[in-house]
């Protein structure tokens, strides 16, 4: 079982293979090249005594080049080496072991035994035990420590043997012996902890990334524009909502804000907010651009600056709206709220006007011609009007579950129609003012029953008020159209013009004094609710304007 205190083996959760990999492998090397820089020094050395005049002996020579030769070979020849690892480092018995830390044990000690110079190479040692303190487990490395220890005692016991003064080469083991104990203990725990902090940093690295990437991912979804300036007006990042705003191309990046003539506006805002010393709560400015497109766009700025630390740069950051979607954003707020007060009034009023309706019919039992029936009849009107109002009011209400499910739509039409016609008073025949076209008897599609009836008797008060004399001025038509049913009211006349052709479909917007404004709305709404579409739209072969209403159909729906 390993020891406590290897860098590689010891570590208890084990980290990321190819990063332990890599740690190894760079240290590794490290010590095989250190080891060659230490053959070539003792080759060196022996090489200086010969200048010096002092011949060594063969065998010291013969050893210095041995394992000079070794060194490099391992160093300089990846085959010799492949295959080592942490792992195969941890076992006495594994060759890559021996071949890099066995050999140093055995020819240091034999070095030491047989110089008969008496140059102490004990220090020697301390590479193989601290390559071992570093890569291996820690009881490994002390015995390494131990071996070392043990060839410099059998080196005095050889000088002994020799007849020689064995008192100091003895005192030398012992000193160096603990000596190499300490360095092995030192290495191994200094190892140790730099490999829990390499752990640790290269956790929060990987934290910091995904971050960044959880950022990034943040800022590129939002539909704000966001950008990074600094004081020299340089773009430092932009998100693609700020590139769709300002007009920028993809490829644009890292380049001057001062680089572009239609971005002045811009630069001349972020100069004012430098120069202001607006700090981090920033400032809000209202800019307008002329886009190298032709485009003009009204955009609103929030200004941002980061908190400026020692060694830091101060850098500005813009929230870019267009005016025109926060108009349109407010407007929606307010309608929202409007709705839910018109929709809590509306349920207020119904219960009253009913009571008013039903005071006036049995005030009408009671009076018979003259002014009073005049009277009378002009309440039913307005109550009858009220009433719709009421009825519209309460068909926006928010929060309502549309309930929608597969309808006959043909039979749905033919019966809306046929009531809608008798409660009009639209002449039948051939010269009748109003036609009606089904394609085929059983056409099915996705809506609610009353919604859509709803729907299309707002349509058809809407053609009947407008449309001008003829036969045939209102057409109704109800027919395939792919996977979709269009359900389209044609009503004869002059085109709606443009400038009321885009307020069609907003609340409260009549071209009537009397009327509300919320017919077409109301039908937006339902068909939205629903999963359809409404669309107005000129007619190409006559004078006349279209509404089409397009349905989903249990087919459409199943392949979406």
């Amino acid at each position: 079982m390993a020891g406590a205190g290897s860098w590689f083996v010891e570590q208890p959760p084990a980290e990321p293979p190819a990063e332990a990999s890599a740690s190894f492998e760079r240290l590794y090397r490290a010590f095989l090249s250190a080891r060659a820089a230490l053959g070539l020094a003792l080759v060196m050395a022996q090489l200086i005594s010969v200048v010096l005049g002092t011949t060594p002996a063969r065998s010291t020579l013969a050893l210095s080049l041995s394992y000079a030769v070794a060194a490099l070979a391992l160093w300089l020849a990846p085959q010799l080496r492949r295959g080592a690892s942490a792992r195969s480092l941890a076992r006495i018995s594994s060759p890559h072991w021996w071949s890099a830390i066995g050999v140093d044990l055995i020819l240091f000690g034999v070095l030491h035994a047989l110089d008969p110079s008496g140059v102490n190479y004990g220090a020697l040692f301390v590479m193989p035990v601290l390559m071992a303190a570093v890569l291996s487990p820690r009881m490994l490395a002390l015995a390494t420590a131990a071996m070392a220890t043990l060839g410099l005692l059998g080196a005095a016991a050889w000088s002994l043997l020799a007849g020689l003064d064995v008192g100091l080469k003895t005192t030398q083991a012992g000193l160096v012996g603990s000596g190499l104990f300490a360095v092995s203990l030192l290495a191994g725990e200094l190892s140790a902890r730099l490999a829990r902090e390499e752990k640790a940093a290269r956790g929060s690295l990987a934290l910091a990334r995904q971050q960044e990437l959880l950022n990034r991912l943040v800022i590129d979804e939002m539909q704000e524009g966001v950008l990074v300036v600094d004081r020299r007006g340089r773009i430092r990042a932009m998100n693609p909502a700020a590139r769709s705003l300002l007009g920028a191309a993809s490829g644009e990046l890292s380049w001057q804000l001062r680089g572009r003539a239609d971005w002045q506006p811009l630069v001349l805002a972020l100069e004012r907010a430098y120069g202001g010393s607006a700090g981090e709560g920033g400032a809000e400015v209202d800019v307008a651009l002329a886009l190298d497109s032709g485009a003009a766009r009204s955009l609103r700025l929030r200004l941002r600056f980061t908190r400026q630390r020692e060694g830091s740069e101060e850098l500005c950051v813009l929230f870019v709206e267009d005016n025109r979607e926060l108009l349109a954003r407010t407007r929606q707020e307010k309608l929202a709220a409007m709705g839910r007060v018109s929709a809590g009034i509306a349920h207020e009023i119904r219960n009253p006007l009913a009571a008013i309706a039903q005071a006036n019919a049995l005030l009408a039992e009671d009076v018979a011609g003259g002014r009073a029936e005049q009277l009378t009849r002009m309440v039913a009107s307005n109550v009858q009007r009220l009433k719709r109002l009421v009825d519209d009011v309460s068909e926006l209400a928010p929060g309502m579950q549309p309930d929608t499910q597969p309808l006959d739509v043909s039979a749905l039409v033919q019966e809306t129609c046929e009531d809608w016609v008798q409660v009009n008073g639209v002449e039948p025949g051939a010269q009748s003012r109003f036609r009606l076209h089904i394609g085929a008897p059983g056409l099915t599609g996705l809506f609610d029953a009353e919604h859509l009836r709803r729907i299309l008797v707002n349509l058809l008060d809407n053609a009947h008020r407008h449309a001008e004399p003829g036969a045939g001025a209102i057409q109704a038509t109800l027919d395939r159209h792919g996977d979709a049913l269009d359900l389209v009211v044609r009503s004869a006349g002059a085109p709606v013009p443009h400038e009321i052709e885009r307020h069609l479909f907003e609340p409260f917007f009549s071209t009537r004094s009397r009327g509300s404004g919320l017919g077409l709305y109301i039908c937006r709404e339902l068909c939205e609710r629903h999963g359809a579409r409404i669309d107005y739209r000129r007619a190409t072969d006559a004078a006349a304007n279209e509404f089409c209403v397009r349905l989903r159909t249990p087919s459409s729906a199943s392949s979406a």
